[in-house]
């Protein structure tokens, strides 16, 4: 009887030690399942980007694109290098354009012929 009634207790304590688990581990789910339908979109004025362009501290030139300072204009860093290539165009002015195909080169090719009128 004393072996039977321990036995239960045991299963008794197991089995809600396994629902606290399982609360837990549904409360948490459902706690990161709101934390991402609580995000919202970013504002459609541009404050949050003045505000870092006025907390940047820059000696030389402080990019517009990417906020990054470099010592000429023409340095500053495509904000997307995976998709964008840098083309100088002489003068010390520089483009970022979506990459123009498979070839190393392709987008300066396009630009100048866009340039030439041909395209």
């Amino acid at each position: 009887m004393k072996y039977t009634f321990g036995l239960v207790l045991m299963l008794v304590g197991l089995a809600s030690a396994q629902f606290q688990f399982f609360e837990q581990f549904f409360q948490q789910g459902g706690q990161q399942g709101q934390g991402q339908q609580e995000k919202q979109n970013t504002k459609s004025d541009s404050s949050w980007f003045q505000q870092n362009w006025e907390a940047a501290h820059c000696s030389n030139y402080l990019c517009p694109d990417t906020l990054a300072c470099v010592h000429f204009p023409h340095h500053c860093p495509c904000p997307f290098p995976q998709v964008e290539d840098k083309v100088e165009l002489g003068e010390g002015i520089a483009v970022c354009a979506s990459k123009g195909g498979f070839k190393a080169g392709e987008t300066a090719r396009k630009i100048e012929l866009a340039r030439k009128g041909l395209i």
